[in-house]
């Protein structure tokens, strides 16, 4: 074989050789990367605030609705408690006697009810007349005073016709802990005369005192007092819950208790008591506003002893 029929040889490919970058063009190369590296960092960085605040938000947000549920629970629970459940007595079904708005406490035979000023002008002779139904009111407890200087401004025109339609009448006298004992017993005995047939005055106590002794040795030189001015044991109004914290000194047994304890189908108080405040929602013919009901613990005979001669 001649050269002319020889295997032609194969191109060598030429590459183009880079031009090398002059300092200006690296420097500004680098710029470029590092420009590029610090929008990445700035980008990524931005990403994760983004991300922490909407995990702030949510966090927020979460706490937010926990709370307000928390809120709206204990909120409820008080509405409830203090709003609801009290009177709920007065929804339940009456599977005893209704009368005067309300369901009456069961096996009761002798009602009654207590009043101040804050009934307004009353028609006692309209009062009377609930002797014609099925329960009729037989009693009325009023308010006479309060303190050592305040007399119910409604007390003696009460007093005087509430006796004069023939119902048997009550008075009271609102004690306050921190006023002298035998001053308010003095301030009552002036401005009531009890006369013959007349309910034992009563000593109402609800105020908390300062100091449980000295409201018990306060409270006995009242209650001696008035026994020693009318003859008789004066009767002593309280809250169940009131008389087995403050008065559980055996002497205060002694007296007739008048025990206030609303909407309960029972009296929850478990010593001796003799006359029971049931409601303070009473509507009775010839009231206005609504009234505080009660009940003595017995028969109308047995009432009787606690009147005076």
């Amino acid at each position: 074989m001649n050269d002319a029929q020889a295997k032609p040889t194969a191109k060598k490919k030429t590459v183009a050789k880079r031009k090398p970058m002059s300092e200006k063009e690296k420097l500004k190369a680098a710029k470029a990367k590092a420009k590029a590296k610090e929008q990445a960092k700035r980008k990524a960085l931005r990403k994760r605030e983004r991300m922490r605040r909407w995990a702030l938000i949510r966090q927020s947000s979460i706490t937010h609705w926990t709370l307000t549920g928390m809120v709206a629970v204990v909120i409820l629970v008080f509405f409830y408690y203090f709003f609801i459940r009290p009177y709920s007595y007065r929804w339940k079904p009456c599977y005893g006697y209704k009368g005067y708005g309300v369901c009456l406490p069961v096996g009761y035979k002798v009602h009654g009810i207590d009043i101040s000023h804050h009934q307004g002008s009353i028609n006692w002779a309209a009062v009377k007349a609930t002797d014609k139904q099925e329960y009729p009111i037989r009693f009325v407890f009023m308010k006479a005073t309060e303190g050592g200087d305040y007399k119910d401004r409604s007390f003696d025109e009460n007093f005087r016709r509430a006796g004069e339609v023939g119902l048997v009448r009550g008075a009271y006298h609102f004690y306050n802990p921190h006023t002298d004992p035998i001053r308010q017993a003095d301030f009552f005995i002036s401005q009531v005369k009890l006369q013959r047939g007349d309910l034992a005055p009563v000593l109402d106590i609800e105020v908390k005192p300062r100091d449980k002794a000295q409201l018990q040795a306060d409270l006995k030189k009242f209650l001696h007092r008035l026994e020693q001015h009318y003859g008789v044991k004066p009767i002593i109004y309280t809250f169940y819950k009131y008389k087995t914290r403050y008065l559980d000194d055996p002497e205060f047994d002694t007296y007739p208790f008048w025990i206030a304890h609303y909407y309960v189908e029972a009296l929850a108080y478990e010593g001796s008591w003799h006359f029971w405040q049931h409601t303070d929602y009473g509507s009775v013919p010839g009231i206005a506003h609504n009234v505080d009901l009660n009940v003595f613990n017995g028969t109308w005979e047995e009432m009787l002893h606690y009147q005076l001669k």
